[in-house]
């Protein structure tokens, strides 16, 4: 059985103003459940927004008129701060139309940064929490360097011989480098997403990297990893950050669905202008009844204290902001197998 998000769109909206609130706006709404934007317009023909939309396909314009007169709008949102506009939607607005502008406009884009704040700080809660997880196999990682340093530095206050002094110090030294990559590894993941940045993002170098971070999961268990990469477009456009931490929750929990061992597989491939990337495990798999939640914000089947609910939420809400999609594949007893399409660089 497959489980799919999917929209439907009974509110029909217009954004006029693709400044810097109206490209926010334009993000915000495209997501919503329910809505649709059936057009943006600004006067300036290198207004943010209407780049943005037309890379979304939503109708762009530079005239504000076509818009404020359609029809079978709902709701004008107008966020261009100019109270000559206000004039023109009184003027050529249906009656049904409802507007809002002014103060109204400045409340929601309020309610919108709020909103923002909080996505980035649940995000964020989720990757300490993650690595709190984590923190059996981190102080293994950690500790096998440190005693290897202890009995060599014990060594050296014994030795004479120039060779053997030469020797240990560049076993430390390694053991040092070692200790450090790992201490970055970490704090590259647990850092705070940089507000409003953008990029793209090396599929195959990212799920290699969250492998690396997720096998603190994988401390004295017996699992195999397999790994089918066969997409040619290996860049997506999405940030580093949020690919990484996308990776990082989808390969743990399947790390942990599988309970010590079994078969998990990485693939990739391109598809349709998109990159389609799998995560499969052969653990207990998924009952019909708890597929249904599982992108529900704080929803989880774990003990108390050992997950927050928040991996597959965030994951859901990463693909919306760039576009991708995910669908959950799952048998009870067999396993599961992730699927996301992520919108590939040509």
């Amino acid at each position: 059985m497959t489980l799919i998000a999917d929209h439907t769109t009974p509110i029909t909206i217009v954004i006029l103003g693709a400044g810097r609130g109206g490209t926010s706006f334009l993000e915000l709404l495209r997501h919503l459940r329910g809505v649709r934007i059936a057009g943006i317009a600004d006067k300036r023909l290198d207004a943010p927004g209407l780049q943005r939309a037309a890379d979304l396909n939503i109708p762009i314009s530079y005239d504000l008129e076509p818009l404020i007169e359609a029809p079978d709008i709902n709701l004008i949102l107008d966020v261009t701060g100019d109270p000559s506009v206000e004039h023109v939607i009184r003027r050529h607005k249906s009656p049904a139309t409802e507007t809002l502008s002014g103060s109204a406009v400045r409340l929601l884009w309020q309610l919108v940064q709020h909103e923002s704040q909080l996505q980035a700080e649940i995000s964020h809660a989720d990757k300490l929490a993650s690595i709190g997880s984590f923190a059996a196999g981190i102080a293994h990682d950690i500790n096998n360097p440190l005693y290897l340093i202890l009995g060599l530095a014990e060594d050296l206050m014994e030795q004479s011989d120039p060779a053997v002094i030469k020797e240990h110090a560049r076993d430390i030294i390694a053991a040092v480098k070692r200790t450090s990559r790992i201490c970055t590894d970490l704090t590259r993941y647990a850092r705070r997403d940089r507000d409003g940045t953008t990029g793209t993002s090396d599929i195959h170098v990212k799920l290699d990297e969250a492998l690396k971070i997720a096998r603190y999961a994988l401390l004295f268990q017996d699992m195999t990893v397999k790994l089918a990469y066969d997409a040619k477009h290996r860049l997506v456009r999405a940030t580093p950050d949020d690919v990484l931490h996308m990776f990082v929750n989808l390969i743990t929990n399947a790390i942990h669905a599988m309970d010590g061992h079994g078969v998990l597989t990485l693939s990739t491939r391109d598809r349709d202008g998109m990159v389609e990337v799998g995560i499969a495990d052969t653990g207990s798999g998924i009952p019909p009844d708890v597929r249904e939640h599982i992108f529900d914000a704080f929803f989880t089947t774990k003990e108390p204290g050992k997950g927050t609910g928040l991996g597959l939420y965030n994951v859901k809400t990463i693909l919306e902001k760039i576009d991708g999609t995910i669908a959950v594949e799952s048998e009870v007893g067999k396993g599961t197998t992730i699927h996301l399409r992520l919108p590939a660089v040509s």
